[in-house]
């Protein structure tokens, strides 16, 4: 990696420890720096897009996330209803979405991708698939 490329950093959400552990794993071993959330919820706190406190969100940290990664399928609020959030959001509608999920439909990934998403990806993931996700960021920055 060319040490001028800053680290990419994703924010990654899913419900499943287990699912969640291997996407870290996979974007740290793609030199990624990695923020886990355990629910949608727990994502927009990070993001700074709803404060516990109702004040004024916090974009501090949110401005150095260069990428979301969510599962579609989570209690709550779905990964689905997470992407409408970010890309309703002033500060964070730029930011690449992508969702993943373990089932290969159609119209949802169809929905997913004209809600905004970047892309959708079928769990589980592999280091081939989060190495095509990282390239495709890279020419996002530099282009």
């Amino acid at each position: 990696m060319d040490a001028a490329v800053e680290k990419i950093h994703v924010l990654a959400v899913d419900d499943n420890i287990i699912d969640r552990k291997i996407v870290e794993r996979l974007l740290k071993n793609s030199s990624c720096e990695v923020t886990t959330a355990e629910n949608a919820e727990r994502a927009l706190e990070y993001l700074g897009l709803i404060d516990k406190n109702q004040g004024s969100g916090n974009y501090n940290r949110a401005s150095k996330v260069n990428m979301i990664i969510t599962d579609y399928c989570m209690p709550g609020m779905t990964g689905y209803e997470l992407l409408k959030k970010i890309k309703e959001s002033s500060h964070m509608k730029d930011v690449p979405v992508v969702i993943m999920s373990s089932e290969n439909v159609p119209t949802r990934i169809n929905e997913c991708l004209e809600e905004g998403a970047e892309m959708f990806m079928i769990k589980p993931l592999k280091y081939s698939d989060v190495k095509k996700l990282r390239c495709h960021l890279l020419q996002q920055y530099s282009g």
